[in-house]
C-alpha cells in the first residue's frame, strides 16, 4: 500500500547527545497531526555509531490535552527544583490526576510502523 501522507514541516531541536524531531504530516484525508522523535546517538568502540530513536504520535483532537498535561508536568518541576521537595512526588502527582483514571495505559506498540493506517 502506497504512504500517501505527506511532511508539512519539520524542526530538530539538538540537546547534547539527543536530538529531537517535531514533524507535522499529513493524512490521506488531508488532516495534520504531530510527530515527536527523540534521536541519541550511541557510539561503539570501533567509532560506528547507531542511534535509538523513540516516537509518539499526537493528533489534533490530543493537543490541548497534551500541551496542558506537558505544561503541568513542566511547572511542577520548576516547583520541585525551588523548593527541594522531591519526596513521595509520584504519588503526590496521582492524587491530583483523575481518581478514577488508572496509572498507565495499556499500548499496543505493533501499529507504529503500519503504513495503512
Amino acid at each position: 500500500m502506497r504512504d500517501d501522507r505527506e511532511d508539512v514541516y519539520s524542526k530538530a531541536v539538538r540537546a547534547g547527545k539527543r536530538t529531537y524531531f517535531f514533524d507535522v504530516k499529513s493524512t490521506r484525508g488531508r488532516d495534520l497531526f504531530l510527530t515527536i522523535t527523540e534521536s541519541k546517538k550511541h557510539t561503539h568502540e570501533d567509532g560506528t555509531a547507531h542511534y535509538d530513536k523513540h516516537k509518539i504520535f499526537l493528533y489534533k483532537e490530543d493537543f490541548e490535552k497534551f500541551i496542558d498535561g506537558l505544561q503541568d508536568a513542566v511547572d511542577e518541576i520548576e516547583r520541585l527544583r525551588a523548593t527541594g521537595d522531591y519526596g513521595n512526588g509520584a504519588e503526590h502527582a496521582q492524587r491530583e490526576s483523575d481518581a478514577d483514571a488508572p496509572p498507565f495505559t495499556d499500548v499496543n506498540f505493533e501499529d507504529l510502523d503500519r503504513k495503512d493506517i
